[in-house]
């Protein structure tokens, strides 16, 4: 070895290449601590993807509306006097359409409905997963509120639009692009006897007795003064998609 070649060789390369070797090691230690992504399967992947395909339609029609009154809104303004009262018509209309698609908050009247995993022992070869409350479950009450005449819901804070999938994520559930875990809290804005019509609605009444009674599932609500609703926090930017030309 020739030790005089060593010796002319820069205390800075030295020190460079040291960096660089450890570098390597804590490149390579955290590729290998990484956790396999979690894949989730689920019997119902085919309904769930056939909804949110209805509802993704449902979303850009009403995304398009707004554009499309935000174009006439600017075009109507532009031409001057005597457009005052046209203005106040298309943003009626666009504050209704705001409101379809989830993208204001809304404060008002309505109801809370609680959640809760039943307490109750898994008898033997019964699955555990029956005493959970899970997607199905807030799928179908989130569907009850809407025929009793709900304005508006949100699961956990998280404002239900058309474009809303709501998915089983190991024990917790997935709303819109949010992980929410129990127990879990529906806020709905309505009429003012909005609860008295869920409680009588048929289906609503199947679902409690089917999970409280049967499986133990807890249920609960309260009817405040007033319910504040989120906005959708979502992306509405529109794809593969444009404003149709009028006539």
């Amino acid at each position: 070895m020739d030790l005089g070649r060593l010796r002319s060789i820069p205390s800075w390369q030295v020190t460079l290449g040291a960096a660089l070797l450890v570098l390597g090691f804590l490149i390579a230690a955290q590729l290998g601590s990484e956790s396999p992504r979690v894949r989730y399967t689920t019997q119902e992947r085919t309904p769930l993807l056939e909804t949110a395909t209805e509802l993704q339609a449902e979303q850009d029609d009403l995304k398009n509306r707004i554009l499309q009154l935000r174009s006439d809104i600017q075009s109507v303004e532009g031409q001057g006097a005597g457009s005052a009262d046209l203005v106040r018509q298309l943003n009626a209309r666009l504050e209704e359409a705001r409101i379809a698609a989830g993208l204001i908050p809304l404060t008002g009247t309505g109801i809370v409905l609680r959640l809760e995993d039943s307490q109750m022992p898994v008898p033997p070869g019964a699955s555990e997963a029956d005493y959970l409350v899970g997607s199905h479950d807030i799928r179908t009450v989130v569907e009850e509120l809407w025929l009793a005449g709900a304005e508006a819901v949100a699961v956990n804070g998280e404002r239900v639009t058309p474009t809303t999938a709501i998915i089983d994520i190991g024990s917790s559930l997935l709303v819109n692009s949010a992980y929410l875990a129990p127990p879990y809290q529906l806020t709905a804005i309505g009429p003012t006897d909005l609860y008295d019509r869920l409680s009588r609605a048929t289906g609503f009444v199947d679902f409690v007795r089917a999970r409280g009674e049967g499986f133990g599932i807890r249920l609960s609500f309260a009817e405040p003064e007033t319910v504040d609703m989120p906005a959708f926090a979502g992306t509405v930017t529109l794809r593969y998609s444009r404003p149709l030309a009028e006539g």
